[in-house]
C-alpha cells in the first residue's frame, strides 16, 4: 500500500530549522544528527518516552543548551551561539515558574518590566493578555490563590505577551489531572490558532500529541523515527517503535503476514480495526479470519478490550465500543471460541526495523 508523504513539502517558511543537530553529555549521546524544519504557524509536537532527546532539542532551540554539532536557524537566522534572551522565542515550563510574591498582573507584566516598557503600555498589554486566556478577573490575586489550570494559563499569557515568534512548551500540562488536562488541550489549541505563532510542544503523552498537533515528531533514543500528521503517524507507522508507542497495536509477524496477507512484511493492526465474530460466520476475499479463544476481557468504560489467543500462536487484541445498553451484558466472554476478523487493507506494513519488546 502506498504511504502518504510525510516530507516537509509545504512552501511555508520554516520558523525553526535544525540542521545536523547533535548533543553529547560526556559519553552520552542525547541527540543524534537531527534534521528537521518546523513550519511557521504550526503546532508541532515532539513526542517520545523519557530520555528520548525531545526535551534536549527544545532546550537547544531555547538556547539553554548549546549543540555539540549542527546549526539552529530561527526564521532563517543562525542562532546556534545566540544567548536565550536574544532569541525571539519564549518557554512555558511544567511548573509554570510564577513568582509567588507578585500578583497575577505583575507576573504577566514581568517580561515587559524587564524590557522597560512604559507603565501605560504594560497595563494595556497585560489586560489584553489576561482576557485572551479568560482570566481578567484574577489580576490582583497571587499564584497560590489559583487552580493548576489557571496557573498554566497565566504562564501562557506571560509568555505570549512578549510576542515571541516561536513559543516552546515543555510538558506544560503534565501536572494537571486528566479531566483538566483534556480541557486545557482544547483551550491551548484555540489560543494557538488565535495568536497564529509557532508552538513547539514537548510531551510523552500520545493522546495529547495526537489531539493538539498539526504534525508530530516521534523521538526514540536521540533520533526522530517519524514525522507526520497525527493521522499519518498513527495509521501509517514507519517503524515498530512508532506503531507500539502511539497507542495499542497488534504486530503481525512476517511469517503470518505472508500466509494470510500474501506479503512477508511485518504489519501493524490497530485493535479498533479488529472484529470478533462467530467462527461459523462466512467471510469474503477482502477479510482475514483467524480462529482463537478469548483469554481476557478488559472493560474500560467507553470500550471493551478483548485479548484473543489464536490457533496460529499469536495474541490479537480487539477493541469494541460499548454502544450496547449499559445493563446488557456484552456478548463475548472469557473462554469463548471466536473468529478474529479484519480487512486486509487495515493491516499496515511496517517498513522500519523490527524490535523485540521488553
Amino acid at each position: 500500500m502506498a504511504q502518504p508523504s510525510t516530507a516537509h513539502d509545504a512552501p511555508t517558511e520554516a520558523a525553526v530549522s535544525l540542521q545536523g543537530i547533535a548533543k553529547q553529555f560526556g559519553d552520552l549521546t542525547a541527540v543524534k544528527d537531527l534534521d528537521i524544519d518546523i513550519r511557521g504557524g504550526e503546532f508541532f509536537s515532539m513526542l517520545g518516552p523519557s530520555g528520548s532527546g525531545k526535551t534536549t532539542v527544545l532546550r537547544m532551540i531555547a538556547g539553554f543548551e548549546e549543540p555539540t554539532a549542527g546549526k539552529i536557524l530561527l526564521h532563517g537566522k543562525d542562532v546556534t551561539r545566540t544567548a536565550p534572551f536574544d532569541r525571539e522565542v519564549n518557554t512555558v515550563f511544567q511548573d509554570y515558574a510564577l513568582f509567588p510574591h507578585l500578583t497575577i498582573a505583575e507576573n504577566v507584566a514581568y517580561g515587559l518590566t524587564v524590557r522597560k516598557v512604559d507603565k501605560a503600555t504594560r497595563v494595556k498589554l497585560v489586560s489584553e493578555a489576561l482576557e485572551q486566556v479568560q482570566l481578567g478577573h484574577v489580576a490582583d490575586r497571587k499564584p497560590t490563590q489559583l487552580s493548576g489550570g489557571q496557573r498554566q494559563r497565566i504562564a501562557l499569557a506571560r509568555a505570549l505577551i512578549l510576542r515571541p515568534k516561536v513559543l516552546l512548551l515543555d510538558e506544560p500540562l503534565g501536572a494537571l489531572d486528566k479531566q483538566l488536562r483534556e480541557q486545557m488541550q482544547i483551550e491551548l489549541k484555540q489560543i494557538q490558532r488565535e495568536v497564529g505563532i509557532t508552538f513547539i510542544f514537548v510531551t510523552h503523552d500520545q493522546e495529547e500529541a495526537l489531539t493538539l498537533s498539526d504534525r508530530v515528531a516521534v523521538f526514540n533514543n536521540g533520533k526522530i523515527e517519524q514525522v507526520g500528521s497525527p493521522r499519518e503517524v498513527y495509521e501509517f507507522p514507519q517503524t515498530e517503535f512508532v506503531a507500539r508507542f502511539l497507542g495499542v497495536t497488534n504486530i503481525l509477524p512476517a511469517e503470518l503476514s505472508q500466509r494470510v496477507l500474501g506479503n512477508g512484511e511485518v504489519h501493524s493492526l490497530r485493535p479498533e480495526r479488529v472484529q470478533l465474530t462467530d467462527p461459523t460466520s462466512p467471510t469474503d476475499a477482502d477479510t482475514v479470519a483467524l480462529a482463537g479463544t478469548v483469554a481476557e476481557t478488559v472493560y474500560a468504560g467507553a470500550h471493551t478490550r478483548y485479548l484473543v489467543d489464536t490457533v496460529d500462536g499469536i495474541r490479537i487484541i480487539a477493541e469494541k465500543q460499548n454502544s450496547h445498553t449499559p445493563r446488557t451484558e456484552p456478548g463475548v466472554n472469557r473462554g469463548d471460541t471466536v473468529s478474529v476478523r479484519f480487512r486486509r487493507d487495515h493491516a499496515t506494513a511496517v517498513p522500519g526495523p523490527v524490535s523485540v519488546p521488553a
